[in-house]
């Protein structure tokens, strides 16, 4: 027989047995993060219906969109283009007497977007997918179990996908210094009259722009190179049609303090000369970007990491190998794009274990300045180091009839074949490029030679026929060669 007190201990066990068991979940896929690449990942899973579970510690919809900031970024983009055509019109005829852009209306209409896409991510619509939504900060507690306050999930597999934040460079002074990064600029109520941007990246140009369209002053630092991931005879094209449109750049500059006097913001520089201030009404940082991993306990878990992100394998596993982790959380490029593709592939491989092969050569990236520079495979130099003797094709955008009816003729594209005309890499400058590298994109993931678009029919007029002359370009060398012309004389003579 048992005596009472152990009967009231085996009770209270069996009980704290019940309570914890009420409080554990054991789904297939856990997904932590609810940002491009979580949301794909919930998706697929539950598509193929596994029982998914998806962790937010922030608020779904509206506002992660607005934290994310490509949306929002794309909004403000294309209102900044609609001022700078209205403000141009005459360039095609058209006379406008007055203009002023409404600030306020501007952000009414990107929250209005932002509002408009929200529901393809809110919870609601997530759970209708049968993804069951937690809400609260994930944190692992031992290898295959993460916690969100007194809820342990137990899953199968798990899927990082935090993301990142801005980063901030060290710079005196700047933490007591209102700022703004590309995340709190869409927060703003009224327009800069001087927007000092630190950091000549992809974001901090489109920023730039966007501002110096819809009426603001704007100056740009840049201790280093500005768009330094990118092809630099393209990028100096993006960087001469913004010192046209007012914007003054500085490189190579060093930053020595920050900080506020009175209702402005005072940037100091150190230069040979001495220091140089300069004054302006808001500040906008855009240095980088951080993964948020630091919340996530990941030591409990058994999973490497460094201050650039989870360290993988090519599978896009941890040293956990219940654990995959995608987009931003990995230390790689930054782009949405890329979280989605990552998501795709590691619900493959997790639930049916489809080998993983990641071609990060055939992902293209962009920048939405006017004019847009994409990319996608290996940069000139790249090319000439990995396969010794190349190619370069070019062809520009002032030799196309759509872009000279449009007036967008700035910009060309360059394509980089090996001797054999394979496709290596392509760089485009000039109006839609970011629609236009798609199809190069393909042709890269697809081993295509360059021959494939050398017989390509485009319609006309379109900006894809700048591609196709430059294609075309690749055989135009050989018809210089005596022994080919006395050939296709003969070949004349007896057609």
């Amino acid at each position: 027989m048992h005596s009472p007190t152990n009967l009231r201990q085996e009770r209270a066990k069996s009980g704290e047995r019940d309570r914890l068991m009420a409080h554990e979940l054991r789904p297939e896929i856990c997904v932590i993060g609810a940002g491009a690449g979580g949301l794909s990942a919930a998706t697929a899973a539950a598509a193929f219906d596994a029982r998914t579970v998806l962790i937010e510690k922030g608020r779904m919809g509206g506002e992660r969109l607005k934290k994310n900031g490509s949306v929002a970024l794309r909004a403000l983009i294309a209102a900044a283009e609609r001022a700078n055509a209205s403000r141009n019109g005459a360039r095609f005829g058209m006379k406008t007497t007055r203009f002023g852009v409404d600030f306020a209306a501007v952000s009414a209409h990107v929250n209005n977007i932002i509002g408009a896409v929200a529901p393809n991510s809110a919870r609601q619509r997530m759970a209708g997918l049968g993804v069951h939504v937690i809400e609260g900060a994930a944190r692992f507690t031992d290898e295959r179990t993460v916690t969100v306050d007194d809820l342990a999930i137990r899953a199968r597999r798990f899927v990082i996908a935090t993301g990142s934040s801005p980063m901030l460079p060290a710079i005196a002074g700047l933490l007591d210094t209102p700022h703004l990064t590309n995340e709190t600029v869409f927060d703003l109520a009224e327009i800069p009259r001087h927007l000092i941007v630190i950091g000549a990246g992809a974001v901090g140009l489109e920023l730039a722009q966007a501002f110096r369209r819809l009426g603001s002053a704007v100056t740009v630092l840049e201790a280093a190179t500005p768009l330094k991931s990118d092809d630099p005879e393209c990028a100096a094209v993006v960087l001469d049609a913004l010192g046209r449109e007012g914007i003054k750049l500085r490189t190579g500059v060093e930053i020595a303090k920050v900080g506020r006097a009175l209702a402005k913001i005072q940037v100091v520089l150190s230069t040979p000369a001495g220091a140089e201030t300069i004054e302006g009404s808001h500040l906008l940082v855009t240095a980088g970007r951080r993964p948020n991993i630091e919340d996530l306990d990941l030591d409990a878990a058994g999973i490497r990491y460094t201050p650039r992100g989870i360290i993988l394998d090519r599978s896009l596993r941890t040293t956990n190998k219940r654990v995959y982790a995608v987009g931003d959380a990995t230390g790689g490029p930054t782009y949405a794009h890329i979280a989605n593709h990552h998501a795709r592939l590691v619900i493959g491989h997790a639930l049916f274990r489809v080998p993983i092969r990641v071609n990060h050569h055939a992902i293209p990236w962009v920048t939405y300045t006017d004019p847009e520079l994409a990319q996608v495979g290996l940069l000139e130099e790249e090319a000439r180091a990995h396969s010794g003797t190349i190619r370069v094709l070019r062809w520009p955008y002032h030799e196309n009839d759509r872009a000279q009816a449009e007036l967008a003729t700035a910009g060309h594209i360059k394509v980089v074949t090996d001797r054999a005309g394979d496709i290596l890499g392509v760089t485009i400058v000039g109006a839609h490029a970011g629609e236009s590298i798609t199809a190069w994109t393909l042709a890269i993931s697809q081993k295509l030679n360059i021959r494939a678009f050398a017989g390509l029919v485009v319609p006309y007029p379109t900006y894809a026929e700048v591609g196709k002359r430059a294609a075309m370009t690749y055989f135009a060398r050989g018809l210089t060669s005596p022994r080919l012309r006395r050939i296709i004389g003969w070949l004349r003579r007896v057609g």
